[in-house]
């Protein structure tokens, strides 16, 4: 492909992600192996710049826009490289007219950044959310140790007791550790998560929303594969990918639950009562995942965010009735918004007079409300809200 071909190859899945991001289509990494799965002619080069590009536009623009070309337009206003490949050329776009104009800039939605500057989320805040995320493993302690286990690159070593940390786009699928289950990829805040939980071996911990398990692989380690473990989640496609994960972790110890929406309680009522501990790591807007997925800020409006805030409302009511007397709950979202964290938390506790709120002990993290939240900007992880609540014995 020339370097013009590139680019309208970019435009075009510019607008295919635009449209799913109107409708709730296909993510953008999805659509982009898609697009190529279907013109084998482009090199792995190619594919490897169009994806840049994709990716570099989507970050350039803050609300929805208009098409593929203007988002394209946005990007070249601030690479000099680009105006020139708008070159009219057979497979390349056609020149850029005057007074053509170019998709917004910005980080968000108007009602979007407004929402975030409420929950001071604003300033280098606010425009780390659009970098680009690290890569993180975590080593799983039932098959290694992160002192001793040997890698094809060194690591940096982070916070938690297992993370290690690698430049975006290192080929760890590739490693040997990887397929045998000795490391597992889990962003760093996601392992601090985990460790908020305290699960301990022989103790019961029900991982509420468990979708395809990262989470409750590293509950697995901690509870050294002894105890009971539940994974339960309504989604069936999420909740198979954890057999085979489970398999190659060694951790042989997790039950998998699939629920019916709607009636989450009913299919794990023969653990009401009797669970040392309960993570929620309910869905919610995922704010705080944009370094990963930028097009996900396109897919949000108020409704969706009071739609989240009830179903996670709902959640820990559910995960409440699961805690022993004396138990605990942790309760977690990839949000920067506290309307999907420390509001939530307080409405729960104000209901419930018979549990009070533990602040999380981690080594990363500031005080948010009744929690602990992560950002990008302030602690280098995914953005999360993170916080534990204990039921009185």
């Amino acid at each position: 492909m020339t370097p013009a071909a590139r680019v309208q190859a970019a435009i075009e899945l510019l607008d295919a992600v635009i449209a799913a991001a109107r409708t709730g289509g296909a993510p953008a990494d999805r659509l982009i192996a898609d697009y190529f799965r279907q013109r084998r002619y482009a090199g792995s080069k190619d594919r490897r710049a169009v994806r840049e590009l994709v990716y570099r536009a989507i970050r350039a623009c803050g609300p929805v826009p208009r098409d593929g070309r203007a988002a394209m337009c946005r990007l070249a206003l601030e690479d000099a490289a680009l105006p020139p490949l708008f070159d009219g050329s057979p497979h390349g776009p056609a020149p850029i007219g005057p007074g053509e104009e170019a998709a917004d800039a910005g980080l968000a939605p108007a009602w979007l950044e407004e929402a975030l500057a409420g929950s001071a989320i604003a300033g280098d805040e606010a425009r780390a959310l659009l970098g680009r995320a690290p890569l993180d493993l975590r080593v799983n302690r039932l098959k290694a140790d992160r002192a001793t286990l040997d890698l094809p690159e060194p690591g940096d070593v982070l916070a938690a007791p297992d993370g290690l940390r690698f430049p975006a786009g290192t080929a760890v699928d590739r490693w040997t550790a990887y397929r045998e289950g000795a490391v597992e990829i889990q962003d760093h805040g996601s392992q601090l998560a985990c460790i908020a939980v305290g699960a301990r071996p022989g103790e019961t911990v029900i991982d509420l929303c468990a979708g395809g398990g990262g989470k409750t692989l590293a509950l697995a380690a901690a509870m050294e594969n002894r105890g009971t473990l539940v994974a339960s989640d309504t989604d069936r496609a999420r909740l198979s990918r954890l057999g085979p994960r489970a398999q190659r972790a060694g951790a042989g110890m997790i039950e998998s639950v699939l629920l019916d929406p709607g009636r989450e309680a009913e299919g794990l009522a023969r653990f009401a009562g009797q669970a040392d501990a309960v993570l929620v790591d309910a869905p919610c807007s995922g704010t705080g995942t944009w370094r990963r997925n930028p097009e996900a800020r396109w897919r949000l409006d108020p409704a969706a965010l009071t739609r989240f805030a009830a179903v996670q409302d709902r959640l820990l009511a559910i995960a409440a009735g699961l805690v022993r007397p004396g138990g605990r709950l942790v309760f977690v979202t990839c949000s920067l918004l506290d309307a999907e964290g420390a509001e939530r938390i307080a409405a729960f506790l104000s209901e419930r007079p018979d549990w009070r709120a533990e602040r999380p002990d981690l080594p990363l993290g500031r005080e948010r409300g009744a929690g602990l939240r992560l950002t990008p900007g302030h602690d280098d992880t995914d953005g999360f809200f993170i916080a534990r609540a204990a039921r009185a014995c």
